[in-house]
């Protein structure tokens, strides 16, 4: 059985049966006779009692819960009938206790009912019916509560999973990139290749290690900018026509790993940057006390130039991840134009 619901099945008999046992009390103003008072009571707290587990433990559970409302409504108030024809029987050993004054008329008599005694016997069940109301409203509220965690939970988990895919698009393609540029200083035999092996040890550890926290220190981020930019710079030893300012008096804001590499990728990739006459990129970064902008414009190659298709991400992929990340706390526009094509970002920290 679950321990919860025990739980709550005794808070709620404790709690309706003081207050029955509490209101008559007050409205008599004495105990009248003490044995009277006490059997009376500790039948009405019976019945309490058996109302609510039976509720709680059997009806709301298997047929309120199980959207069989109407069967609940109906077995509902046939317990209720039941409960108060049992505790008003003439031949229950505790009648004599609990019987009207006038010793006529009570449930189960023949006798016609005044309007005075129909007010007396809904009194006599009102207990009764309000233990049933209060302990199913007490665990419709519970259950919602309960439903609105579970649901928390199951967006954060969500969450967290299409953030891990998202990522996990990303970082091959950074590898495949940087893999290509070492091979390359390699078969040159350059001097530059194990500086550059190191770069790249630092990008691995970088995507591996600190990439699992939620936020990293802006420092962090513009390192692996720097190093990557270092790498794709390696394409050509006549140098290409990349322009970088990248803001570091801020570096200990905190803001989610790899949200930028994703446009300088996507700019060398698509820009032709290897036409030393034609292919351009500028790429800015400026923080401010609690926001950082960020800006990648490059060349659009005229002449029906054929993207690659391997590897890479698209802009929807990095909408998604600000989505998940930073809603209504960003801003990022996209233009396309004849011969140039510019992304503008700025996030709040």
């Amino acid at each position: 059985m679950n321990v919860r619901l025990q739980r709550n099945t005794v808070l709620q008999f404790f709690f309706w049966g003081s207050f029955w046992v509490l209101v008559p009390l007050l409205l008599s103003g004495d105990m009248e006779n003490a044995d009277r008072f006490l059997v009376r009571n500790l039948v009405v707290l019976a019945g309490i009692a058996v109302v609510i587990w039976v509720n709680m433990e059997v009806l709301l559970p298997r047929f309120f819960f199980q959207k069989q409302q109407l069967v609940y409504l109906l077995v509902g108030l046939g317990l209720l009938l039941l409960v108060v024809l049992f505790i008003e029987w003439n031949g229950a050993p505790w009648a004599e206790y609990i019987k009207r004054p006038s010793g006529r008329n009570r449930l189960g008599d023949r006798d016609g009912l005044s309007a005075q005694q129909w007010l007396r016997n809904i009194g006599t069940a009102m207990p009764y019916f309000t233990a049933w109301i209060g302990s199913t409203l007490f665990e419709m509220a519970a259950y919602t509560r309960r439903k609105e965690k579970e649901m928390a939970v199951l967006r954060s988990e969500k969450l967290e999973t299409e953030l891990k895919f998202l990522k996990s698009q990303v970082n091959p393609h950074f590898l495949f990139n940087a893999l290509n540029n070492i091979y390359t200083l390699a078969v040159l035999k350059s001097d530059a290749a194990p500086e550059n092996i190191l770069k790249l040890s630092g990008l691995l550890r970088y995507v591996l290690y600190d990439c699992k926290e939620a936020t990293v220190p802006l420092g962090k981020e513009i390192g692996y900018l720097r190093d990557f930019i270092g790498l794709n710079l390696l394409k050509d030893s006549r140098g290409l026509n990349v322009k970088t300012s990248l803001d570091e008096s801020r570096p200990n804001l905190r803001i989610a790993p790899m949200l930028f590499i994703p446009f300088v990728e996507n700019a060398f990739k698509h820009s032709k940057i290897e036409d030393l006459e034609h292919g351009w990129m500028d790429i800015q970064l400026q923080t401010e006390e609690s926001a950082v902008s960020f800006t990648v414009k490059n060349s659009v190659p005229q002449g029906g130039f054929t993207k690659d298709k391997a590897g890479g991400i698209g802009l929807e992929n990095v909408r998604r991840q600000l989505e998940l990340l930073y809603p209504g706390r960003h801003e990022l526009k996209v233009e396309q134009r004849e011969k140039e094509f510019a992304v503008y970002l700025k996030i709040q920290v």
